[in-house]
């Protein structure tokens, strides 16, 4: 036994452990357990690998990568529990033996899939091989040793995994240590450069030209043999291995081969795109091979060759003329479109929505000194405030805010009521008539809803935990729960397909960490068919199978315009210029779109702290050498901040009147505000490069850039102890940020923290650190555990999203926070007796983002920005 687990059977062995399977007798269910050898345990560096890679795979969920279930420790073994798969691995199928075209491209879609998804989480394979690709009886693959074979640094004669040193073997390449299995290694692999994620991508295409052709593409005798083909030689032509290979499926291969990884695919995703295109034409018995184009020239009867050689050249030609004009081809939406503005008020429009007949545009606007819901009829250009300054906090930019009902009546609304603690209570559906009227109760306290098709079902989500989603029977406006995330993973913008055969919704950590998923009205898997894991917002269909939405670039730009083809789950970026998108919504018939346009701008801003309530009169702005900046950072006798610009987010400095550019966001966007060490020589500062986010520690001055604890994939910004030797900062643990705090000499992170936890800030006393929790609904509640990690009580305080950041008021436990929806202002609370006070009372026509204090604790500076957005119709070219 294994703590619960009772081990029934060995079912394989080698360098990485051995693997049983076993019995869950708790949860009576089999299990697959992998136990790290004892040797390898003794060594505490592999050890931690172990476990943090163990954890990293559990994180990423899709249905071709096997499940991590749980880490265990039972004495002095560690071992890992995982989902048990009936079948057998592709080694055992593939020895001599070519697989048919479209199995290859369907078992290599799936794993193309399963590793697309594992990239976008941050997670390489750097194994990828047949052995660990297992095949069920019902024809699904399973990716298996997710991230864990660079770890172990012994051969294994039973599965081919080698750690061993080339030398002379290799003339003119360097004496290289290498980890993994040879014959499917790609070529900086074998040189022992750092992988990413186009190493993968090679040795998926070495294990698609096995399936293909029936060997690997790269073989001798001995490993350096092994090694010398796949740095100096190319694989034999697969046509001239299989003359039947299809030609797409060749240059598939050819491309994931090409020996420089600037020439090969660069993202897993293109390459599940090429393969699923060939499993259709496959299907649809579309997809030439060399065989086809080939034509016999007999010996005898030369003419009659030649005639056949023209008639077949005319009827291929001919094929593939038809081909070509009746092949579906894309074409942007938006080519031809008309793009109208229907507002050029002072100020801002957001959250802009569109009636099913395309005749009605409702919108929120500060046109009249508030946030109010305002309607127009389209082509009158007459514009009408519904709500009248009756509604308190209307916006939020992480739900769809507005909607019509299905026959344009009314216009659903979300808002939040004011509660004792200032953070809020969300109480949506509530409707007002389009025409104008009284405000009523429709869905009450629900924060989310969508019609079907037909208008006699809701799909819809309360501010719950996990945002669980309901949906309604025919005529109901009560519905069943089909399915609810964990608490912290929030599922948004819910939508019905336009046959209602799906349930589209947005899922992810919001804002920058959100992806376009679906489900079944009946509930079941979810399925993921995006992989930006950036701000994705406001999906819409125009038709079955097109699904346009809002997100932002790899690099932070944006939000622009996407499409994303359903049936093909193929992602395009459709906008162009340099205009960026904040809503987004379309008619019925998919002819007609709404959107909002965005111009703001962003500025620093210094207030002081007084004895009394301060006012905006009181507020001036700091002058910067850039046009917008963020989460500003007091230093003495300087002033730091990010200066975002075109998704780059660089790092700068003020002092004395002179700007300085401390960090270029070139290599690599500062995604949050920096921490200064308490003695001013040193600052620390979260980058995002490649999906990942790594916490670098530099000069004051900009210079000795490194990397600390670069195992950890860090969230939110980071804070110094007060003793300058530790610092705190959030990184995902098992899908979720967990709090740690990493010691400047070097050494292991300490984890401080089992739950959600985000931005971290040391108490002036060392006594404790608060951060913030998960979001429920659109609050969240503000912890507190010591420095050894132990729970620390604190007096119940909520903030409502968006307002994580807070700051110590110099030498006490009196916390500083932002109260406020969108607009907010600066509230002082004492932790020791939870007692309340106001520090400002400023425009609310700005947002503020990020804050600090002053080190005597006699001034904030502050960033704001006044957005200046404008609604704009877009109706489409027919096509």
């Amino acid at each position: 036994m294994l703590s619960h687990y009772r081990l029934v059977e060995k079912i394989g062995e080698g360098g990485m452990g051995v693997v049983w399977k076993a019995e869950d007798t708790v949860l009576n269910r089999t299990v697959a357990i992998k136990v790290l050898p004892a040797d390898l345990a003794l060594d505490e560096e592999h050890r931690r690998m172990f476990l943090d890679e163990a954890r990293l795979a559990a994180s990423v969920a899709h249905g071709n990568i096997v499940q991590v279930h749980e880490l265990g420790r039972e004495g002095d073994l560690d071992f890992i529990v995982m989902e048990y798969i009936e079948g057998q691995p592709l080694s055992k199928i593939l020895p001599g033996r070519p697989l048919p075209p479209d199995k290859v491209a369907d078992w290599g879609l799936q794993v193309a899939q399963g590793l697309a998804r594992a990239h976008h989480k941050g997670l390489l394979h750097r194994d990828l091989k047949p052995a660990n690709l297992l095949v069920t009886p019902e024809g699904e693959l399973k990716i298996v040793d997710f991230g864990l074979a660079t770890l172990f640094s012994r051969p294994d004669p039973r599965t081919g995994s080698l750690a061993i040193t080339l030398t002379e073997a290799l003339p003119g390449e360097p004496a290289t240590r290498i980890a993994g299995t040879l014959p499917y290694m790609s070529p900086e692999q074998v040189r022992g450069e750092k992988p990413d994620a186009r190493s993968d991508i090679f040795s998926f295409g070495t294990v698609l030209y096995e399936m293909t052709a029936g060997e690997r593409p790269f073989m001798g005798r001995t490993p350096a043999d092994v090694a010398q083909e796949i740095l100096r030689s190319q694989p034999k032509p697969l046509h001239k291995q299989v003359p039947t290979v299809p030609l797409d499926l060749q240059r598939i291969i050819e491309k994931a081969l090409a020996r420089r990884p600037e020439e090969r695919y660069q993202h897993m995703d293109d390459v599940a795109v090429d393969l699923n295109r060939l499993r259709k034409d496959l299907e649809a018995g579309s997809s030439p091979s060399h065989a086809d184009l080939h034509i016999a020239r007999p010996r005898s009867r030369p003419h009659l060759a030649r005639w056949a050689i023209a008639a077949a050249c005319v009827l291929i030609i001919g094929a593939a003329a038809v081909w070509y004009f009746q092949r579906p081809v894309w074409r942007n939406p938006l080519e031809g479109a008309r793009f109208t503005r229907l507002t050029d008020f002072e100020g801002a429009e957001e959250h802009a929505a569109i009636s099913r007949d395309g005749k009605f545009v409702a919108f929120l606007s500060d046109r009249d000194g508030t946030w109010d819901v305002w309607v127009s009829q389209v082509g009158t250009g007459d514009f009408h405030n519904l709500t009248h300054g009756s509604v308190q906090e209307l916006r939020n930019p992480e739900v769809r805010t507005i909607s019509f009902s299905p026959d344009a009546s009314l216009v659903i609304l979300w808002r939040r009521r004011p509660d004792s603690g200032g953070a809020g209570l969300v109480d949506g559906g509530w409707a007002v008539p389009t025409m104008g009227g009284a405000l009523r109760p429709y869905l009450p306290g629900i924060a989310e809803l969508d019609w079907s098709p037909d208008g006699n079902r809701i799909v819809y989500h309360p501010p719950a935990p996990g945002d669980p989603l309901f949906v309604t029977g025919a005529g109901e406006k009560s519905g069943q729960q089909i399915y609810s995330s964990k608490p912290g993973v929030h599922n948004h913008f819910p939508l019905w397909s336009p046959d209602a055969a799906f349930i589209y919704f947005v899922q992810g950590s919001p804002p920058n960490e959100m992806d376009i998923w679906r489900i079944r009205p009946t509930g079941g898997e979810p399925e993921q068919l995006t992989f930006h894991n950036a701000l994705v917002s406001f999906p819409t269909f125009l038709d079955n199978r097109r699904l346009l939405y809002l997100a932002t670039a790899e690099d932070g730009s944006g939000p622009w315009i996407h499409e994303l083809n359903v049936e093909r789950r193929v992602t395009r970026r459709i906008s162009t210029g340099v205009e960026e998108y904040e809503s987004l919504a379309s008619s019925a018939d998919g002819r007609r779109l709404v959107t909002t346009v965005s111009s703001g701008v962003a500025g620093l801003w210094r207030v002081p702290i007084a004895d009394r309530v301060v006012h905006e009169s009181d507020a001036t702005r700091l002058t910067m050498p850039t046009t917008r900046g963020l989460s500003p950072r007091i230093g003495t006798g300087f002033v730091l901040y990010r200066a975002p610009k075109a998704g780059t987010d660089a790092l700068w400095m003020v002092k004395e009147g002179i700007g300085t550019e401390l960090w270029n966001g070139t290599d690599g966007r500062v995604v949050a505000g920096p921490a200064i060490a308490p003695d001013g020589r040193s600052l620390a500062f979260p980058v995002q490069t490649q999906g990942l986010t790594r916490l670098y520690v530099t000069n004051a001055d900009g210079t000795g850039a490194r990397r600390l604890a670069e195992e950890l994939d860090v969230r939110g910004a980071p804070a110094w102890s007060p003793d300058g030797q530790w610092i705190a900062i959030a990184a995902i643990q098992d899908g979720e940020p967990r709090l740690y705090k990493i010691p400047l000499g070097g050494g292991t992170p300490v984890r401080l923290t089992e739950g959600y936890a985000l931005d971290p800030l040391w108490s002036p006393s060392n006594r404790f650190l608060v951060y913030t929790g998960a979001n429920v609904g659109a609050t969240f509640v503000v912890n507190a555990v010591t420095p050894e990690g132990a729970a620390y009580d604190l007096p119940e305080l909520s903030l409502s999203r968006g307002s994580r950041r807070m700051d110590f008021l110099a030498g006490g436990d009196e916390l500083v926070v932002m109260k406020g929806d969108i607009f907010r202002d600066f509230w002082a609370v004492d932790l020791r007796t939870g007692r309340e006070r106001q520090l400002t009372d400023l425009d609310r026509g700005f947002s503020i983002t990020d804050f600090d204090i002053s080190a005597d604790g006699r001034e904030i500076i502050f960033d704001r920005a006044r957005d200046q957005s404008d609604i704009v119709l877009i109706d489409l070219a027919a096509h």
